[in-house]
């Protein structure tokens, strides 16, 4: 096939949830359909922030038949099989997935069942796909498989790329393309959210935005927060869901502050909550990069965080916020309190937020490196071959 620059077919496979893989996953195909590519988004849900009302851009539902002999749904097949009508109907020229397992996998089976291994496979790491399901003995040999077999792979943090060899210990490069936030959307001129959120109070907001996982520590957001409470009213703002909700809301329900915390849920419109907070807190163990934290950023509101993971390449401890080590909730509160009590600190470091999200992680020169990967890659496979067809398998196998 001719590899000159011309609009692509691009196939971009990922999970429909509120995390950070789904989200830019989602921005990628949106301002890929701007640059005039042609987008078919595979998922088994529509994900929340892709627009199907967009020109070039489509959603291919991925349903996963129910039979009493399967006990689990085998969506990695189902997934296999509707990459390969994809493919066929469409005429792929390359497919795109966020999340190694299963995606990389079935990408791999749905091109082969297509019969068009010239369609390059390029898979981006996201974190947990490593750090977790990787790390995991029982899925260690086919995450290195679904790793090696891809024939371009990127990390959204440096950080997350060197743990890729070091954990699946795989004989592969992994070129870093940090994540991106629209400064258009998250800004901090959104009055009304901050007027709503602070209901006539001059108290201050503090906000946590995730999927409620252990990763994220909440019950560490919890004892920061009740900590400051300690020296003056504050609100709490919880944004998202997940298994570790339950807890924190039973542990805050045995305060006497339960009535100055929100817990909103998932919410599809997190720039309108996030202008009206102060602080974003953000304790992570091992946040591969911190999406959250940079639409935060974006929105003018320093961050909290720990400095672990791939949070220190988006936030400078003492320009944007400050990092902590892992745990220290004495600490976190600490740094916040001086942070709320000095105005001119305050307002420096919201601006130094804001700055570095324009000026670091704008979408465009960042989408601009997957499009210019999505060609060289193409050209790569139509001169030398797949990676899979020249059998370099991992040696595991």
């Amino acid at each position: 096939m001719s590899t000159a620059r011309k609009q692509l077919k691009v196939g971009i496979v990922c999970y429909p949830t509120q995390g950070g893989s789904g989200i830019i996953a989602a921005e990628v195909a949106h301002r890929m359909a701007a640059r005039g590519h042609e987008v078919h988004v595979l998922s088994y849900a529509q994900p929340a922030r892709l627009d199907t009302l967009r020109k070039n851009v489509s959603f291919h539902h991925v349903r996963v038949p129910e039979y009493p002999l399967f006990e689990y749904p085998p969506y990695s097949l189902a997934l296999a099989a509707e990459i390969s009508e994809v493919i066929y109907h469409h005429s792929l020229d390359v497919l795109h997935v966020h999340y190694a397992l299963p995606h990389a996998m079935s990408a791999w089976m749905g091109r082969r069942i297509a019969g068009r291994e010239d369609i390059p496979v390029i898979t981006t790491l996201h974190g947990t796909d490593i750090t977790i399901v990787g790390n995991d003995p029982s899925y260690l040999n086919i995450t290195r498989f679904s790793v090696e077999i891809s024939d371009a792979v990127t990390a959204v943090s440096s950080w997350l790329a060197q743990r890729v060899n070091e954990v699946v210990g795989c004989e592969c490069e992994s070129q870093v393309i940090y994540n991106f936030v629209d400064s258009e959307r998250y800004t901090p001129q959104r009055l009304e959210p901050a007027q709503r959120l602070r209901a006539g109070s001059e108290a201050p907001v503090l906000m946590h935005v995730s999927n409620f996982r252990p990763v994220k520590r909440i019950q560490d957001v919890v004892e920061i927060y009740l900590k400051i409470r300690e020296h003056g009213p504050a609100k709490l703002v919880m944004v998202g869901d997940g298994p570790e909700r339950l807890a924190a809301e039973k542990r805050l329900k045995a305060t006497s502050n339960s009535a100055d915390v929100h817990f909103l849920g998932s919410n599809d419109a997190i720039e309108e909550l996030l202008p009206g907070a102060d602080l974003l807190l953000f304790p992570s163990d091992g946040e591969s990069f911190g999406l959250a934290a940079l639409e935060a950023m974006a929105c003018g509101v320093p961050v909290i965080g720990a400095r672990a993971g791939g949070l220190p390449e988006v936030v400078t401890d003492g320009i944007e916020g400050r990092l902590l080590p892992v745990g220290d909730v004495e600490g976190m509160a600490t740094a916040a309190l001086e942070i709320l009590g000095d105005a001119a600190l305050h307002k420096q470091m919201s601006s130094a937020a804001r700055k570095t999200a324009v000026e670091r992680f704008s979408p465009e020169p960042i989408v601009q490196l997957y499009e210019e990967l999505y060609f060289s890659t193409l050209e790569r496979v139509a001169a030398f071959g797949s990676r899979a067809t020249l059998g370099e398998f991992p040696s595991s196998l």
